[in-house]
């Protein structure tokens, strides 16, 4: 099969390479769609070393094309959006329901190879059933929408709550979204306005950029009185941890889904002294099915956020296109 490995950083090879099997209780994933996304690019630049040669790609949509001995989730034929993060099942976390934060789990793309190749094996446990209705393109997005779906989630936002969404990127575009459906009003704050314009036409009320003024005086004339509700943090800056501090309300909720691995100044005297509860939201647990719900209902709109297209031949052009300017989300085909 052809499969695109990265030998070390920034070699990326084409190759022909030996057609995986599955195991007792996995399948083997033919790649239809596959998204690209920041972890993708810091990984291919060397920013985020991995064991090489490694196939990179998590976020993919395909057709199981054969399943192990003990597989009754799925069949050959069916369609699939898998789910590219699996817990030990065993642990302590795992057994109280917390998988997602299993010190064990192990993610497609990173640690074992991923869907940047004409097919890949996973647990069959990872496969969920794409619906028909909902075309593949539009649910390459499914393993973002997760994340955010389980952030909203975990920051409890109601009907008619002002909420703050920090970065305009692909995670902040679908949280925006998501809070929509929820029936919240949303600010977008981002560094950069070139996304604006998408950001109002999926429903933002409010978009500032982070040089237009103090984010709390931005907050104080969105929400009508001391900050936010909510701020929904999407961003993954050390920055964006302060940003989205001063854009919420005394007695608000800030959730965090960014990943900075530098440290983030934050002054804890205003967290304490106004009670705000700080949230931090790590992927998801069995947040695949509602993303996917969200999509097929036409609530969260994926194909706007779709901005280049690369088959598996040129992903090495794909990986430049994820810096361009105009970029939101690159996908790769294996057609």
């Amino acid at each position: 099969m052809k499969a695109a490995l990265l030998v070390g950083p920034r070699d990326l090879q084409i190759r022909t390479t030996p057609v995986p099997s599955a195991g007792i209780d996995e399948v083997v994933v033919r790649t239809l769609v596959a998204g690209l996304c920041g972890t993708d690019y810091a990984i291919w630049s060397g920013e985020r070393p991995v064991a090489y040669p490694r196939v990179l790609g998590h976020e993919f949509v395909g057709t199981v094309d054969s399943v192990g001995p003990d597989v009754t989730r799925v069949r050959p034929g069916d369609r699939v959006v898998v789910e590219p993060n699996y817990s030990c099942g065993v642990c302590p976390l795992c057994r109280e329901g917390n998988r997602n934060l299993c010190l064990a789990r192990t993610a497609v793309g990173i640690d074992v190879d991923g869907c940047f190749a004409e097919l890949t094996r996973v647990p069959a446990r990872c496969c969920w059933p794409a619906p028909a209705s909902v075309a593949d393109e539009d649910l390459v997005l499914t393993e973002p929408l997760a994340v955010v779906v389980r952030a909203v989630e975990r920051g409890a936002v109601r009907v008619g709550e002002m909420v703050a969404v920090v970065g305009g990127g692909t995670l902040g575009l679908l949280a925006l979204q998501v809070l929509r459906g929820r029936g919240a009003r949303v600010l977008v704050v981002s560094r950069s306005a070139r996304r604006f314009d998408l950001a109002r036409r999926l429903g933002a009320e409010a978009v500032r950029a982070l040089e237009s003024g103090p984010l709390e005086r931005v907050a104080r004339e969105f929400s009508g009185r001391e900050g936010v509700d909510c701020v929904v943090e999407t961003a993954g800056t050390p920055e964006a941890v302060g940003e989205a501090l001063a854009l919420v309300r005394p007695g608000g909720r800030v959730v965090l889904t960014g990943l900075p691995h530098e440290p983030a100044p934050v002054r804890f005297f205003g967290v304490v002294r106004h009670e705000v509860t700080i949230l931090g939201s790590m992927i998801y647990q069995d947040e695949f099915g509602e993303a996917m719900r969200l999509v097929a209902a036409g609530t969260v709109r994926t194909r706007p956020l779709v901005t280049h297209r690369f088959p598996l031949d040129e992903l090495a052009r794909a990986f430049a296109a994820h810096r361009e300017p105009s970029a939101v989300k690159v996908a790769v085909t294996t057609a």
